[in-house]
């Protein structure tokens, strides 16, 4: 890659982190290019090179998210693979918060929360991010019930949509009331009724067998005299 390209591929990755950082902060329409442009130090030249649009920008920022979290590079971990790794799920998000003093929410919903009719191709993306996330979610409810952890009468997809939604809307009162507080009870309320679904497996007959025969078939340990 020659310096050129170099360059221009930094100064476009700036605006996007800056442009992504913005957007946290003020939402979609209350963001302007030019306020991307000063604040990342570009000119218009090049953002209208780079991005053609606002809406195409957004749509990047959109893109570098999903990326981050299909190759596990974003600062919350969406491949949950326990109840552990799922309680810390939620709180990452109360901690992303408090990190900018309860006063954003989360970065997907600000901006869906700003959307109108004329962002379709923005709504499409974002419903993309939510639908990879909702699946990674799902995946975990899934391996639970198929190792018999999960109540089977549990719906995985729903009980992913339950997740979303609850970290969703808590984050926003967060957000409303400058308070953690609101957002660690819902979290508290949404775990403890997802670990009400959590189930010990049950004991496999034939697996059961087997170690029992397996036990008695050996020899007893010779106890050593004194």
């Amino acid at each position: 890659m020659s310096q050129t390209t170099t360059k221009g591929a930094d100064t476009r990755l700036r605006m996007i982190q800056v442009a992504a950082d913005l957007l946290h902060r003020k939402g979609i329409h209350a963001t302007s290019p030019d306020e991307i442009i000063e604040a990342s130090g570009t000119g218009k030249g090049q953002f209208y090179h780079y991005f053609k649009s606002k809406q195409g920008l957004v749509r990047e920022v959109l893109k570098t998210h999903l990326e981050a979290i299909t190759k596990g590079t974003s600062p919350i971990n969406y491949d949950i693979q326990s109840w552990s790794d799922l309680e810390r799920w939620f709180l990452a998000h109360l901690e992303q918060q408090k990190r900018f003093g309860m006063r954003r929410g989360c970065p997907f919903g600000t901006i869906g929360n700003g959307l109108s009719d004329d962002d379709e191709p923005v709504r499409q993306d974002l419903a993309l991010v939510f639908e990879v996330v909702k699946n990674k979610l799902a995946a975990f409810f899934i391996r639970e019930k198929a190792k018999g952890r999960l109540v089977v009468e549990a719906d995985e997809e729903e009980l992913a949509d339950f997740c979303l939604a609850t970290v969703q809307g808590a984050m926003l009162m967060g957000k409303i009331r400058h308070r953690a507080e609101t957002v660690e009870s819902t979290v508290s309320q949404a775990l403890a009724y997802l670990k009400q679904l959590a189930v010990e497996p049950a004991v496999d007959p034939a697996a059961a067998g087997r170690a029992a025969s397996k036990a008695r078939s050996k020899p007893p340990r010779r106890r050593s005299g004194h």
